[in-house]
């Protein structure tokens, strides 16, 4: 089990690469065209939005005209809306401190249509509602995914539990490269010892030459010396976090086909079938091999705060009835298991002003340098952006060692 599930998109290249580097290119699923089935309890029929051949921004021209969640009306003003985005500098501060949702409503954009097509992708991608984000990070999700390249959105996934897809590859690589790899040990300090560092670990110290921080903000916050960042006492907790839930519901038998469906008009966003990755694929309910399989679906639930706080039972009386109006085939199914994975601050939280708050790789202190997706990577708090800040912190590592290039 994974604690939820993730996906990247196509134009998430230094995730792709990193994958290569691993060697683990095989065990994800890239969709040749983006294809998503977004289901509606209010529509008896689930629509699509599937890119054509067409370049960017006409490749979702015919989806868009078949969208029959939304009117001919509103499906004209998000067109409207969109090329206005494509205008957009991401970079203006003024357009970091403004947030996504005022922006919609000035372009005319109603509640259902922020509903069934800016939050169906916002949500996912940036773990916040439109109101709750800043427009330049919510620009950037859809120029860089949605508007430019016509592929850039097609969706990936792994076909294997991440452990397999990122630990254990990573692991064999750093070891064969001489690296002794210490997992599960506490950072306790960071301090400067002349042109080294001291490092603080459960009681044991060790010496470094360079050190790379590569842990959340209020931890790195906590271990930074006075002055490394130009950012004012509290800026971890001015930043924020943004929590993550997935329930886990496995039954015994199918009720969804495709890998994934999304949610519009109910509280359930995504629903990915898991069955394959965890192992269920090919199990059956008797001895006798003659009853069909079942299924393990993961429903995904960003930007959670109203629901991190509640219990299982809670969050499954919940759930169930709005997972049976989406997937009607669960009516008849029966519920084998039901547990929930919480992640209270899987992200930080991309609202306004987020931007002033996100250090660079490189600090003030010699020898020190930050990585996580959470630092100034221009990316929401992705994958691709956590690979992202790596190869930044490996350059900064690098050139201060007077090597070129980021290391292999």
């Amino acid at each position: 089990m994974d604690n939820g599930q993730h996906v990247f998109l196509r134009c998430c290249t230094s995730y792709r690469a990193l994958l290569d580097r691993l060697g683990v290119a095989d065990k994800v699923r890239l969709q040749p065209r983006l294809d998503i089935p977004v289901r509606s309890p209010l529509h008896p029929r689930p629509a699509r939005l599937r890119r054509n051949n067409l370049p960017a921004p006409l490749h979702l021209g015919g989806a868009l005209a078949k969208y029959s969640l939304l009117s001919p009306a509103q499906r004209i003003r998000f067109i409207r809306a969109a090329l206005a985005l494509r205008k957009i500098d991401r970079t203006s501060r003024a357009v970091d401190e403004r947030s996504f949702g005022s922006w919609l409503r000035e372009k005319g954009q109603d509640a259902l249509t922020v509903s069934a097509l800016w939050d169906l992708v916002g949500v996912a991608t940036l773990n916040a509602t439109a109101d709750e984000a800043s427009l330049a990070l919510a620009a950037m999700v859809f120029q860089v995914g949605l508007l430019t390249d016509a592929g850039a959105a097609d969706i990936g996934w792994s076909l294997v539990p991440l452990r397999q897809l990122h630990g254990e590859p990573a692991h064999h690589r750093l070891t064969e490269a001489g690296v002794e790899l210490r997992t599960g040990t506490k950072i306790d300090s960071v301090e400067p010892r002349g042109d080294r560092w001291l490092v603080g670990s459960g009681g044991e110290e060790h010496m470094a030459d360079q050190v790379v921080l590569a842990v959340p903000p209020r931890v790195a916050e906590r271990l930074l010396p006075p002055g490394s960042v130009a950012l004012p006492a509290g800026w971890s907790a001015r930043l924020g976090s943004s929590p993550i839930i997935n329930a886990h519901v496995v039954l015994d038998r199918r009720v969804m086909d495709g890998p994934f469906v999304a949610g519009v008009s109910t509280p359930i966003q995504w629903v990915f079938d898991r069955t394959e990755h965890s192992g269920l694929a090919g199990r059956q309910r008797s001895a006798g091999g003659t009853e069909p399989d079942g299924q393990y679906l993961a429903v995904s639930l960003s930007a959670a705060d109203d629901m991190i706080n509640k219990t299982v039972a809670e969050l499954r009386e919940w759930l169930m009835p709005e997972l049976t109006a989406l997937l009607p085939g669960v009516r008849t199914a029966t519920v084998l298991d039901f547990f929930v994975s919480r992640e209270p601050h899987a992200t930080f939280r991309p609202g306004p002003g987020s931007a002033a708050l996100r250090p660079g790789a490189a600090t003030a202190a010699p020898g020190l340098f930050l990585a996580g997706a959470w630092t100034d990577t221009g990316w929401p708090a992705t994958m691709e952006s956590a690979v992202r800040s790596g190869e930044s912190a490996a350059a900064e590592v690098l050139a201060r060692r007077g090597v070129q290039g980021v290391a292999a």
